[in-house]
């Protein structure tokens, strides 16, 4: 038995490992690689759509998950194991007409979107709401003070 939890330790050590110290986007790449199923995929398609709704974005590797910047953070990615959970930093001052937060709603700054296995994303609304994130983000003082 003994033998058996020092595997699984060390294989716990090996995942953590596998990103420690490696650029953001290349950290995704292999975040999405470990992943090796439906939630690779879908933390593929939804880095794919953010970077269509915002060309400009800086992609990051904190907290063992994908982070999504412009002028500040945009969301986090995060795979659990019935999940992918998109995160916005500032969601709560954010307009969802389209109703895609179904998460993290009674915070007073966050906002997440659930995607379950199986599920379609609504590119579209995704893409307004990451603009709307950046457009938030970029209309700080202290993102104005940092262009000035």
């Amino acid at each position: 038995m003994k033998k058996a939890t020092k595997t699984a330790k060390s294989a716990k050590k090996t995942k953590a490992a596998s990103t420690e110290g490696v650029a953001g986007p290349r950290a995704i790449d292999a975040r999405i690689e470990e992943l090796s199923d439906w939630r690779g995929e879908m933390l593929a398609r939804i880095r794919g759509i953010i970077k269509q709704a915002d060309p400009e974005v800086v992609e990051e590797f904190k907290w063992a998950v994908p982070v999504w910047s412009h002028d500040g953070i945009i969301c986090t990615g995060e795979a659990y194991k019935s999940v992918v959970k998109m995160t916005f930093a500032k969601g709560a001052s954010l307009d969802d007409p389209s109703g895609l937060f179904n998460s993290s709603l009674d915070g007073n700054t966050r906002r997440a979107i659930d995607i379950r296995e199986g599920e379609k994303i609504n590119a579209t609304a995704l893409k307004a709401l990451i603009r709307a994130a950046v457009s938030l983000n970029t209309s700080s003082p202290a993102a104005r003070r940092k262009k000035g």
